[in-house]
């Protein structure tokens, strides 16, 4: 199975013909260019490309572009706005572009912490409908996203980032795990599938970050690794590791099996987006 990052970030620099809302951690740019050199030198066959919302809100225009130019190597989601009347259409239109594998909704700010909030919930019925996983930044909010997975078990949720706080440059957290609970109790839910995603930022110490398999495993044990996506979540990570650091501490350990590195690092991304590296999206 092919190696996939289950969630790395694509921008240019800021521009008036593409103006960034706010600056994200990071090098003033990392371009699809860069982003498939820093694949390639690991040996990352493909990736989910998360539009940067930081950057670009609900614009995915600069993740299309990047995925039009390296279209077997990319998959695609976007942010989405639970507040915005006209959603659904935008989830249609969405669904219709090329590439495209999910969306997301970040739980932040304006977004309501209400489980039975109309705009949220009409969401996650629309995507599925259209057959698309919902992608979730929920860190705070896992009581909430019980709710709603309770609500919708016919939507298909993807839990980014083990549904943790995560910290963007040093320091690092001294327990960034003090949450895990609350995730595994979202394990009963055969709707949710869960990013390992950016795991080696919450460790207290440098490479192979040694103390991470401990939760981990707990994670690994209640959602069963076929609901663990592995990824980077480059470019977000660039002051806590190098992307190498962030594929070989789970390419190079002893703590997987073979069959179980394959899972991990490919075969459940694939499976949770119907796409792989080397084939064109499918559109559900």
């Amino acid at each position: 199975m092919p190696i996939i990052d289950a969630q790395v970030h694509a921008y240019e620099r800021n521009h008036p013909g593409r103006p960034w809302h706010a600056v994200l951690h990071g090098p003033p740019e990392v371009t699809g260019a860069d982003m498939v050199k820093a694949m390639d030198a690991v040996g990352v066959a493909g990736a989910i490309l998360v539009s940067a919302f930081t950057m670009y809100r609900f614009d995915a225009s600069y993740a299309v572009s990047v995925r039009n130019t390296y279209p077997d190597r990319f998959a695609l989601i976007k942010p989405v706005d639970p507040n915005d009347p006209a959603v659904a259409e935008t989830i249609a239109d969405w669904q219709a572009t090329p590439g495209a594998v999910g969306i997301r909704i970040m739980m932040r700010g304006d977004v309501s912490a209400d489980p039975a909030n109309p705009g949220i919930n009409h969401v996650l019925a629309t995507a599925a409908k259209r057959d698309l996983p919902v992608n979730l930044l929920c860190w705070g909010r896992l009581d909430q996203v019980h709710e709603l997975a309770r609500r919708n078990p016919n939507t298909r949720l993807v839990i980014d980032h083990l549904g943790l706080q995560q910290p963007f440059e040093p320091p690092r957290m001294d327990n960034g795990f003090a949450e895990l609970p609350k995730l595994l109790t979202l394990a009963a839910f055969p709707n949710i599938v869960v990013k390992i995603t950016g795991a080696c930022t919450l460790s207290r110490g440098e490479y192979p970050y040694a103390d991470i398999w401990e939760p981990l495993a707990r994670i690994f044990d209640a959602f069963g690794l076929r609901r663990c996506l592995w990824g980077t979540d480059w470019t977000r990570a660039v002051e806590l590791m190098t992307y190498a650091e962030g594929v070989d501490a789970f390419l190079k350990s002893d703590r997987l099996s073979d069959s179980d590195r394959a899972m991990l690092m490919g075969e459940a991304t694939a499976r949770a987006y119907r796409w792989a590296p080397g084939k064109q999206a499918q559109n559900q």
